[in-house]
């Protein structure tokens, strides 16, 4: 918890700007029930169904699949977040540093763009949380009314706690995280009770490219949480352990990530059609009996409203280093409007949700992969962020470079970006390289997106560090003294 959290009551005001170092006082086992509360989804449970049902893998390589998915995809969150403690800002405006103030709002436009869509499909998955448990306990039957009126509420409430700031997205974070783990178990117990787990190990072993397709599939979900982790470190002292950043973003995501992947393919052994199903929850009042698919909905529905706030929560500070002048709240504000639309279209309109969701997935991956990449070979070179030079939007900015571009990041991004596509193949697109190599076939698109814009970053000449205003004025001091 901040200073500025604690001194202003719940609503966070502080915008892009970097935090001064004395409200910095948060600490880093705070970041564990953050990832846990951003992995809180019940398409993970589904997800884990399509290895089996899909990719034809048997219980220990989906076993492999769930724990290698989460080290990959949430070390890059951890290692991007170390970031957030040098400049103690969100990942968004540090990228200013990087790209240039007018070079920044490419991939910023683009990541922004991208959010709405994950955003969208958080709230479609919390609004049939809603309608699921509406009819268990009721009777209701779901029509187009009541799909408004369900993701209309999920959208407000999620604008409510994202809108309040980072000391309410992190109290609800840690009380989802107790609710969640209690009612996880409990499924746990029913599953290992009632599975028929000679059927389940029977399970012929699947091809290994297909293990490394799944690795791919589940990585790409945390992938997208890479630019905004310096969002939730930004409080953190320069002190802070960058060990433990890492660690605590692979735990947390990790302890949810690798139970509910393999929940999903335990449950797939008897019942299939999870892996197809109309929509993404309706499946538990049928699998699960009512006394633990109900409350475990309602637990499925906190985390995916503490999702969608998280996700909010970062997309407010993409808006504003995107030039929105507005309070971060307002901006959140932006994002929920889209999502409340687009959430209505794909609810009424479209005929397959996971189908959506998976393709969907596996371009989202490559949006943000290819800032990963430019920001990341970046980090390895600069190890502090001049304050002044971030929020100096004008030419005297320090980070303004060649007409407010940085030539080596704009062009490493955008040949990363197209790079990545050539080899990504999913079902509203296939790359010209996705098939006949490996890349394209084990559905790694975003890897070699990260690679190719990283590398390309690495050898191409780039402007000088820019040393603080602070530290400059400190070498200024020494000099005189002397």
């Amino acid at each position: 918890m901040s200073k500025t959290a604690e001194s202003e009551g719940a609503l966070e005001t502080r915008g892009i700007e970097p935090v001064p170092e004395s409200e910095r006082t948060a600490r880093t086992r705070e970041l564990f029930p953050t990832w846990v509360a951003a992995n809180i989804s019940v398409l993970l449970l589904t997800m884990g169904a399509s290895l089996v049902v899909s990719y034809k893998l048997n219980f220990w390589q989906a076993l492999v699949v769930a724990f290698a998915a989460p080290i990959v995809s949430y070390g890059l969150v951890g290692l991007i977040g170390i970031a957030g403690k040098r400049g103690g800002a969100p990942g968004m405006a540090l990228s200013r540093a990087v790209f240039g103030q007018r070079g920044n709002l490419l991939p910023g436009s683009l990541i922004w763009v991208a959010r709405w869509g994950w955003e969208t499909i958080n709230a479609v998955t919390g609004a049939y949380a809603v309608l699921t448990v509406l009819d268990i306990l009721f009777g209701v039957k779901s029509n187009d009314v009541l799909v408004i009126v369900t993701l209309l509420l999920f959208v407000v409430t999620t604008f409510v706690i994202s809108g309040l700031g980072i000391n309410a997205v992190q109290k609800c974070n840690k009380y989802a995280t107790y609710l969640f783990g209690l009612f996880s178990v409990l499924v746990l117990v029913y599953l290992i009770a009632n599975t028929d787990w000679t059927r389940v190990f029977d399970q012929p072993a699947g091809k290994m490219s297909l293990m490394v397709t799944g690795i791919g599939l589940i990585a790409a979900g945390g992938v997208s949480w890479i630019p905004s982790s310096p969002d939730f470190t930004r409080y953190l002292p320069r002190t802070a352990s960058s060990v433990a950043i890492v660690r605590n973003s692979v735990g947390g995501a990790g302890i949810v990530v690798l139970p509910m992947v393999l929940m999903g393919a335990v449950m797939a052994v008897s019942t299939p059609d999870l892996a197809s199903a109309a929509d993404p929850v309706s499946f538990l009042g049928e699998i699960l009996p009512l006394w633990i698919a109900v409350p475990y909905l309602l637990i499925a529905l906190v985390g995916m409203l503490l999702i969608n706030s998280m996700s909010m929560y970062s997309a407010g500070f993409t808006a504003q280093t995107l030039g929105f002048k507005v309070p971060r709240h307002w901006a959140v504000s932006i994002n929920a409007l889209i999502s409340l639309i687009f959430g209505g279209i794909l609810m009424l309109v479209a005929t397959s949700f996971m189908g959506s969701f998976i393709a969907f997935l596996s371009l989202l991956a490559v949006a943000f992969s290819a800032w990963v990449g430019v920001f990341g070979a970046d980090m390895l070179r600069r190890k502090e962020y001049d304050a002044e030079a971030l929020v100096d939007t004008t030419r005297t900015s320090a980070y303004w470079y060649k007409g407010g571009f940085s030539p080596a990041a704009v062009a490493s991004w955008a040949i990363g970006l197209i790079g990545g596509l050539m080899f990504t193949t999913s079902d509203w697109f296939t790359g010209p390289l996705a098939a006949n190599n490996p890349i394209g076939e084990y559905g790694l698109g975003w890897v070699a997106t990260i690679v190719i814009s990283g590398l390309l970053y690495v050898v191409l000449p780039k402007p000088a560090v820019v040393v603080p205003s602070e530290v400059r004025a400190e070498e200024k001091r020494e000099t005189l003294a002397v």
